[in-house]
């Protein structure tokens, strides 16, 4: 097969969808791989790298797009993209669909076959192309969160840890999934009160065990959380629903019960966001303030820290990207069920149940 890895140009996207290594890989199972010039750079891996383990370096990605079988991207491709796109060509990256029709149009009409990272699940039902990002975008939101609780941010004027004498900040964070585990340890570690909140018991009783004594876990109903929100300093939006739109925890009239100068950290934003008043952001702009809140939707947080999020990322998807190149994405699909579930567009059709349910469209499950 051939497979192209075109630059990411998403804004301020400093990751790159294989390393080198994956190149080696691919090649030694007598694969050909095209990278786009630079696109590579800003993780840290030149052109150079690329061509020594066995890839054919391109100048643009009108060449890549058209030569080449599956594609490997990091993010969604972006409207300049949707020309290049090819009927039958293979897609894979991050779609995250559900929270956008206007690209989910674009796919269908482009006959492309979308393989989506955040659905893939393994044989655990976790999320493991999804998991390294969470992982990292759950410790980002809370030195995002931080951040911009600072007075020249906008924020309340509020150190996370506080000090002897001066309570440490409260921060409330909804979904004790992988996002909202790390989000708690780091905002547990910088000395916070952290309540942790779910509709998972038994994830609670575990996290319970676990977390150190300033971490606290409730059980998420609009009750609770609404009487958490009036005390939050900072509140990390962390729930997901695999290919489906985020749930809508905190409406627009909660936030006048916020504090002025609270921060908002929304990293569901890149399924719809789960606060009502969320859209995206990038890290030019990450920021906007409503009814007094400090809003933070930036859409791929990871990318800020582009050679730590390529390396974890690479390391979960080159098995994938492996088995999709030697078997074809049809008998991948038919012999692991999870990757299945990653195939979220094919044959101008929606082919994943969640994305189809959360945009309106007619569900045909893969042959």
């Amino acid at each position: 097969m051939r497979i192209g890895v075109p630059r990411e140009i998403k804004a301020d996207e400093y990751r790159v969808g294989m390393m080198p290594v994956g190149v080696e890989v691919l090649t030694a199972a007598s694969h050909q791989v095209f990278i786009e010039a630079g696109a590579g750079a800003a993780s840290g891996f030149p052109d150079a790298a690329y061509r020594d383990a066995g890839a054919t370096i391109l100048q643009t990605p009108q060449e890549v797009y058209a030569q080449c079988d599956m594609i490997v991207k990091v993010k969604e491709p972006q409207p300049q993209e949707f020309a290049l796109l090819r009927p039958g060509q293979i897609v894979f990256t991050y779609f995250h669909l559900a929270a956008s029709p206007e690209l989910t149009r674009a796919c269908l009409d482009s006959g492309i076959v979308a393989i989506a990272y955040e659905t893939i699940q393994d044989r655990s039902g976790r999320l493991p192309c999804l998991t390294p990002m969470s992982e990292i975008a759950g410790k980002m939101s809370i030195q995002e969160g931080a951040k911009y609780l600072e007075k020249p941010q906008m924020g309340r004027g509020i150190l996370l840890g506080g000090v002897p004498g001066v309570a440490p900040a409260h921060v409330v964070i909804l979904g004790a999934g992988i996002v909202g585990t790390n989000a708690a340890k780091v905002a547990a570690g910088l000395g916070a009160r952290v309540v942790l909140m779910d509709i998972n018991l038994e994830r609670l009783r575990y996290l319970d065990d676990v977390m150190p004594p300033n971490v606290c876990t409730l059980y998420s109903d609009a009750q609770t959380v609404r009487e958490q929100l009036r005390l939050a300093d900072l509140v990390v939006g962390a729930v997901l629903i695999p290919g489906a739109r985020a749930p809508r925890l905190v409406s627009r009239k909660d936030l006048v019960d916020m504090k002025n100068g609270s921060v908002i950290v929304d990293v569901a934003i890149d399924q719809g966001g789960c606060v009502e008043t969320s859209r995206p952001t990038t890290h030019q702009e990450p920021t906007y303030v409503v009814e007094g809140v400090v809003h933070y939707c930036v859409t791929n947080m990871p990318g800020a820290v582009g050679r730590t999020s390529t390396i974890a990322l690479c390391n979960a998807t080159l098995p994938y990207a492996l088995t999709i190149a030697n078997k074809g994405y049809r008998r991948a699909a038919a012999d692991d069920p999870g990757l299945a579930l990653g195939v979220n567009l094919a044959d101008g059709r929606v082919v994943n149940a969640a994305v189809a349910q959360s945009l309106g469209l007619p569900h045909v499950p893969l042959a």
